[in-house]
């Protein structure tokens, strides 16, 4: 199969693959970065060796695409803390832990709600989209009329103001 083959099929079954993605990820503009990339990928793979039926493998692409985005997914929302440090994370205290530990964690949250109550209201939004509700930066960027990377350059920042909340908390004990 050539380029323009892939070029074809991918406009005639790009409506059907965009629908199925939408039901996958239950979200239209991740469906249609999922969809790009599936383009992107099986083009690349187009240029190293044969596929004998494009359209089986097109949707296959991004049906797998759209797992591994779920995935991700998943393990984001378990932690929603991946622009923190392990060693912060490993700080934080066990659901069994100690009065003294229960302290130290509240004093944590106060100081951390503190922090991020000075935030703008932008980057409070920004850091309520990405970290609570899990949205990705274009979609982010798309809400508030700003660029991707000025959302993840204030993420950023957030992470940094929230590291530093913590690291202060550390040393004034």
């Amino acid at each position: 199969m050539t380029t323009s083959n892939l070029d074809a099929v991918f406009i005639a079954q790009r409506t059907p693959l965009l629908r199925t993605l939408i039901r996958m990820v239950k979200n239209p503009s991740v469906a249609e970065e999922l969809v790009q990339e599936t383009y992107l990928r099986v083009a690349t793979t187009l240029r190293e060796r044969r596929v004998d039926h494009l359209e089986p493998f097109l949707f296959q692409t991004g049906r797998n695409l759209a797992l591994d985005h779920l995935r991700h997914m998943r393990m984001q929302s378990r932690t929603m803390l991946d622009d923190i440090p392990d060693d912060v994370i490993q700080a934080v205290p066990a659901v069994t832990s100690s009065a003294e530990d229960r302290l130290h964690a509240d004093k944590l949250l106060e100081r951390l709600g503190a922090s991020l109550s000075r935030l703008t209201e932008r980057q409070q939004r920004i850091f309520i989209r990405s970290r609570l509700h899990g949205c990705g930066h274009a979609e982010i960027a798309e809400e508030l009329d700003v660029s991707p990377s000025t959302v993840q350059k204030e993420l950023k920042l957030i992470m940094a103001i929230c590291v530093e909340t913590l690291s202060r908390l550390e040393t004034s004990q």
